[in-house]
C-alpha cells in the first residue's frame, strides 16, 4: 500500500477500525500532490468535536482515581489526544509530500506507535466500563496545529508542544495510578511515556535542522509557535526535567520552559508598574521624570508579578532573566507571563491586541496608564466593567488636599476621643501665599513651632518643605510661590513627632470597600518609602506596635476597629460618587505629644492605587502561619555604605546568610529567610528584598543594619 493511501484512510475514515488498521508493507513511491487541511478529520459519529468555546470538560482529578469509572474517563481524554496526534501525523504526510524521505519515515513510525497507544487505551477503558465516544471530545489540538504551513510548524506544534507536555502528564499519572493500586494503567502510561521521549527526540532533531541558524532552540521555539499555542502548552504537571534531557533538550531550554507562564484558559489580567501618575496629574504632558526616577521605575517594573496570578500578564521594559525567575519559583512565587514594552512606542504591545483579556490593572489609573492601556479595553471579556479606568472626576482622590479635607470631615463625629488627633493637628488647605502665612502663624500660635507645607500632588519625599526657622526663608518663599503657580492648593500642617507609621489596605469593587489588611510602614526623614512589614494577624488588626501606644480600650480591637469601620463606610461613599474601583491604601501614624501621651492620626493621605504595603500583603500569602514578613527597598548607596560592592555582591552574601526555608504541603510556604524580588544583576539604583522570620524584633534589627 502507498503511504499516501494509508494516510488518507487515517485522516478521512469514519470508523475506528479503519483509523487503527496498520498494514505491514507500505511504500512511499507516489506521495501525490499536497492537500489543504480539512476543517476536521473524518470521525465516527460519537467522536466528532464538540463546538469550540463550549466550555472545558470535567477532567477527573487525582482524588477521584480510586473509582474505576473515573479512571476510564481520564483514559478517554488521553485516547482522544492520541487519536488527534495520529490524524495530524496523517495530515502532515499529505500536506507536505516533498518533505525529506527520512522525515516522512520517522512520522510513519511515530504514527504506528500512536495507533498502538490508542488500542491499549481502548482496551483499558473497556475494562473500566467506559466506551470511546461516551464523553464529548475536544478538537483543540486539531484547530491549533492543522493550519500548519510547513513541516517545521508540525514538529513545533506536535512534537515540541503537545508530545513534550505528555512527558509530564504520562509520568505524573503513572505515579498517581500506582498510588491508587492500579498497576495495569500505571504500566501502560509508563510504556507510553518512554515512547513519547523518542517521538519528541525525532521532532527536536528536525526542528534543529529547519530552524534559523544561530538562533537558540528556545528563541526559535517561541518564534515559531502560533497563537493560541504558547510554550505553556509544552508542559504539564510538575516539569519532568529527566524526560526532557533524555529527549535531547539543552539545559537552557528546560530552564526557560520551567519559568514560562501564559494562561491556558482563563483570560489574563494585564498589570503595569507606572509610579508617576501623581506627576502627570500635577503637570500634565510637561511632566518628565528625572534620570534617577526613570532608573528606579525600570528596576521595580517587575514587582506587579507579586500582585498577579501565574496566568496573568505583567508589562515590563525588559523581561527578567530565566535564572532570576527560577529562584523566585523555587521560593514559592510562580512567575506570570512577562510581555516586553516596545521602546519609544506609546502603544500597547501588538501581541496583546490579538488576545482576549480579563482586566487591566495598572499600579495607578491616570492619564499615563490610560494612554497605554486604553486601546486594550476592546479586548476585555464580558465580565469586565468592574474596572472603569480613569476619568477626570477621579483626579481629586490623588490630592493630599482632598485627603486632608476628608480627615477633617471625618473627625467631626469623633471630637470626644482623646486618643485621636484634633482638628488643630490636621492639615489646612490653602490656595495663595497669604493663606500659607496665615496657616503657619495659626499653627505656631497653638504651640507647634515646626510646620510642613505639602504640594497636593507629587512624588513621596519630593513634594514638601519643612519650616523649622522662625522666619520663612527666601528660598522657601520661592518654593511656595512656584508650587502655587501650578494651580493646585497646598496643605499646611504641624510637624508631629511620629512614633510608628502604618497603612490600611482596601479593595473597592461593585460590592463595596473590602478590607485586605494592615501593614507597618517605615519612611526616611524626607518621607520616602523604606519598608513595610506585616504580622501574622495583618488581616484583622493594625500592627502590635500601634496598639501598644494607645491606652485601653482604644489600643484593643474593640476600640480601634470600629473607628476604621466608620472610616470605611465614609470612604466607600466618596469612591462610589466618582465610580472608582481598584486598590486603596491609607497611610496613618501614632505620634507623641509633649506630655508623653500618644494620639492616632488615622489618615495622613489616601492612595487610590497599589502601594508597597499592598504588595507586602500579597507577598504574605506565600508566608507560613506565625511568621512576620518585611518588604524593603534598598538603594545602591545604602548597599555600598554597608560594605558591599554592589547589588550582586549583596544578594550573594545576604541571601546566603538567610536562605529561604519552606514548610508545609502541598504548597510549601516560606518559614524564614530572605529573597531578592528584583534582579540584583540588572538593578541600577534600587533592589527589592523580602525577608521572613519568626520574631518581629529580630527582623527590625536586621533592617536597621542599613
Amino acid at each position: 500500500m502507498e503511504l499516501r493511501e494509508f494516510a488518507e484512510r487515517i485522516l478521512f475514515a469514519t470508523t475506528l477500525d479503519e483509523k487503527l488498521a496498520a498494514p505491514e508493507n507500505l511504500v512511499d513511491e507516489r506521495p501525490g500532490p499536497a492537500i489543504d487541511a480539512p476543517e476536521m478529520p473524518g470521525r465516527p459519529s460519537g467522536l466528532t468535536f464538540k463546538p469550540a468555546g463550549s466550555g472545558r470538560s470535567d477532567f477527573p482529578g487525582l482524588n477521584r482515581l480510586e473509582q474505576e469509572t473515573e479512571r476510564g474517563r481520564l483514559l478517554h481524554f488521553f485516547a482522544n489526544h492520541e487519536l488527534l496526534a495520529t490524524e495530524l501525523m496523517a495530515l502532515v504526510l499529505l500536506r507536505f509530500p516533498e518533505a525529506p524521505a527520512s522525515f516522512r519515515r520517522g512520522v510513519l513510525q511515530t504514527l504506528r506507535e500512536e495507533q498502538e497507544h490508542i488500542r491499549l487505551y481502548l482496551k483499558r477503558m473497556r475494562e473500566c466500563g467506559i466506551e470511546f465516544g461516551a464523553l464529548p471530545v475536544s478538537g483543540y489540538f486539531w484547530r491549533a496545529v492543522s493550519p500548519m504551513d510547513s513541516p517545521l510548524d508540525f514538529v513545533t506544534g506536535i512534537s515540541l508542544t503537545f508530545e513534550q507536555a505528555n512527558l509530564d502528564f504520562a509520568r505524573h499519572y503513572a505515579r498517581a495510578f500506582t498510588t491508587v493500586g492500579d498497576t495495569a494503567t500505571a504500566e501502560l502510561l509508563d510504556r507510553i511515556y518512554h515512547d513519547e521521549i523518542a517521538h519528541v527526540a525525532h521532532g527536536l532533531k528536525w526542528f534543529r535542522r529547519w530552524k534559523e541558524p544561530g538562533v537558540s532552540d528556545w528563541q526559535a521555539f517561541c518564534q515559531q509557535l502560533r497563537f493560541p499555542l504558547s510554550p505553556q502548552r509544552a508542559k504539564g504537571i510538575n516539569l519532568n526535567v529527566e524526560g526532557r534531557r533524555a529527549a535531547g533538550f539543552d539545559p537552557e531550554f528546560i530552564a526557560a520552559l520551567n519559568v514560562f507562564s501564559q494562561s491556558r484558559g482563563r483570560t489574563p489580567v494585564v498589570y503595569l508598574f507606572n509610579p508617576f501618575t501623581e506627576g502627570y496629574l500635577a503637570y500634565g504632558r510637561q511632566f518628565t521624570p528625572v534620570k534617577h526616577q526613570m532608573l528606579l521605575a525600570a528596576d521595580l517594573a517587575p514587582l506587579p508579578q507579586f500582585l498577579a496570578s501565574p496566568d496573568d500578564i505583567v508589562l515590563v521594559p525588559r523581561r527578567p532573566s530565566v535564572a532570576f525567575r527560577s529562584n523566585l519559583k523555587n521560593a514559592g512565587f510562580p512567575p506570570p507571563e512577562f510581555v516586553e514594552l516596545e521602546r519609544e512606542n506609546p502603544n500597547p504591545p501588538a501581541a496583546l491586541m490579538e488576545r482576549k483579556l480579563g482586566g487591566l490593572r495598572p499600579w495607578a489609573w491616570g492619564p499615563d496608564s490610560l494612554e497605554l492601556l486604553g486601546p486594550l479595553s476592546a479586548k476585555l471579556g464580558k465580565l469586565e466593567g468592574e474596572e472603569p479606568g480613569f476619568h477626570s472626576g477621579m483626579t481629586p482622590l490623588y490630592s493630599k488636599a482632598w485627603s486632608a479635607e476628608f480627615l477633617r470631615r471625618f473627625l467631626t463625629d469623633f471630637k470626644s476621643m482623646g486618643w485621636l488627633c484634633t482638628e488643630a493637628e490636621t492639615g489646612v488647605v490653602v490656595k495663595n501665599f497669604e493663606a500659607v502665612l496665615a496657616a503657619v502663624d495659626a499653627i505656631r500660635r497653638r504651640g507647634h513651632h515646626k510646620v510642613v507645607v505639602k504640594e497636593s500632588f507629587g512624588l513621596a519625599g519630593r513634594n514638601m518643605i519643612r519650616l523649622w526657622e522662625p522666619e520663612i526663608l527666601a528660598s522657601q518663599q520661592r518654593w511656595i510661590t512656584g508650587a502655587l503657580a501650578s494651580g493646585h492648593p497646598l496643605v499646611v500642617e504641624p510637624w508631629l513627632e511620629r512614633v510608628v507609621d502604618f497603612s490600611v489596605h482596601w479593595e473597592m469593587s461593585s460590592a463595596g470597600l473590602q478590607l485586605r489588611g494592615f501593614t507597618g510602614l517605615m519612611t526616611d526623614p524626607r518621607g520616602q518609602f523604606q519598608a513595610n512589614w506585616a504580622e501574622p494577624s495583618y488581616r484583622r488588626r493594625p500592627p502590635s506596635a500601634v496598639l501598644a501606644c494607645l491606652p485601653p480600650p482604644m489600643g484593643f480591637l474593640p476600640g480601634i476597629m470600629p473607628l476604621y469601620e466608620s472610616l470605611r463606610t465614609r470612604l466607600e461613599s466618596e469612591l462610589r460618587l466618582v465610580r472608582y474601583q481598584g486598590p486603596v491604601g491609607i497611610d496613618a501614624f501614632v505620634y507623641r505629644l509633649a506630655d508623653g501621651s500618644y494620639r492616632l492620626k488615622p489618615v495622613v493621605e489616601i492612595n487610590p492605587r497599589y502601594t508597597m504595603g499592598r504588595l507586602t500583603l500579597e507577598l504574605m500569602r506565600r508566608v507560613a502561619p506565625g511568621a512576620v514578613g518585611f518588604f524593603r527597598l534598598l538603594s545602591i548607596k545604602e548597599v555600598i555604605a554597608a560594605g558591599f560592592h554592589g547589588f550582586d555582591d549583596f544578594s550573594e552574601r545576604w541571601v546566603k546568610q538567610f536562605p529561604i526555608r519552606l514548610t508545609g504541603s502541598p504548597l510549601p510556604k516560606i518559614q524564614g529567610g530572605a529573597i531578592c524580588l528584583t534582579d540584583p544583576l540588572e538593578a541600577r539604583v534600587s533592589l527589592a528584598l523580602f525577608q521572613v522570620g519568626s520574631a518581629l524584633a529580630t527582623l527590625r534589627r536586621l533592617l536597621q543594619t542599613f
